[in-house]
């Protein structure tokens, strides 16, 4: 689960570590300090490994013409330094500013916990890749012993919802990275590892970004149930009325996972959900029916 729901099921230990969520907050608790950004420095667990130059120079210009509205949350290592647990955003665009101070929470939390948090922070802004979300809970998992399960505790998602993520590393590193920058979504991912062989999968996931093909066609070809034409470029396809894209896109944000919307003259049609796994089954069903399925 992404957004609010991912809050929701966030362990009430894990939101008093985050901190208040705002400067005046923890000023009124009495947990607001003042720390120089030059004695900071990266969450070295952060698994977030790009920051879009545009956005944070948004971030900058509001900072600039608002202050800082919530404190970053760090700890304390080597002496007067501190390591960022959470808002190396805010750190960075502190930076851009020159700032010689910035408003800070500090907290005593082990690795993993530091890991945990940075995890959990991105998760609810949506800013991890696939990739970025599934190298966190491998890091979780080898490094500090943890089982699939406490791993989706930890971090408020469902065992299916990392399970599959972590599927996603089976694939070439080259495909990776394509899932990695956004060429591919999860759902041309999931149906590329349909896929026994390396080589294939790679030669089709180049494929299908040059000749942009929806997940349903990957999925077919994968299948072997969609014949490509001589020159391996999708048939001409209707065009789709937008207001039926938009409620797709809705419901594949919602259900994480490929949605497809076949509408049937003015007030009839069909709704396919796509899933991948009998874990991704219940992962869906539950988030449908609002309670685990236990049929």
């Amino acid at each position: 689960m992404t957004g609010a729901a991912g809050k929701r099921r966030l362990g009430r230990g894990l939101e008093a570590l985050l901190g208040p969520t705002t400067v005046a907050e923890a000023r009124a608790e009495g947990s607001l300090t003042e720390l120089p950004v030059d004695r900071l420095r990266p969450n070295r667990y952060q698994p977030r490994h790009a920051f879009d130059p545009a956005a944070l120079a948004e971030l900058a210009a509001s900072m600039q013409s608002s202050g800082l509205l919530q404190p970053i949350v760090v700890r304390a290592v080597d002496g007067d330094q501190f390591e960022l647990i959470a808002g190396e955003r805010r750190w960075r665009a502190a930076q851009k500013l020159a700032w010689e101070k910035i408003p800070a929470v500090v907290r005593d939390v082990d690795d993993r916990t530091l890991l945990t948090l940075a995890l959990v922070e991105n998760l609810q802004r949506d800013a991890l890749s696939p990739i970025d979300e599934a190298r966190g809970y491998e890091r979780l998992i080898g490094e500090f012993d943890l089982s699939q399960a406490r791993v989706a505790e930890l971090v408020g998602r469902d065992r299916s919802t990392v399970a599959n993520a972590l599927r996603l590393l089976n694939l070439p590193p080259v495909v990776q990275e394509m899932l990695h920058a956004g060429q591919l979504t999860t759902g041309h991912a999931r149906a590329l590892l349909g896929l026994a062989d390396a080589d294939r999968i790679t030669n089709l996931a180049r494929r299908t970004v040059e000749q942009q093909w929806s997940v349903r066609e990957v999925e077919d070809l994968v299948r072997g149930t969609r014949p490509v034409t001589p020159t391996g470029r999708r048939r001409a396809m209707k065009p789709r009325a937008p207001e039926v894209r938009r409620l797709e896109e809705t419901l594949r944000q919602r259900l994480q996972t490929d949605v497809r919307i076949t509408t049937r003259g003015k007030s009839s049609g069909r709704l396919t959900i796509n899933f991948y796994s009998h874990d991704d089954l219940a992962r869906v069903l539950e988030l449908i029916l609002g309670e685990p399925f236990a049929g």
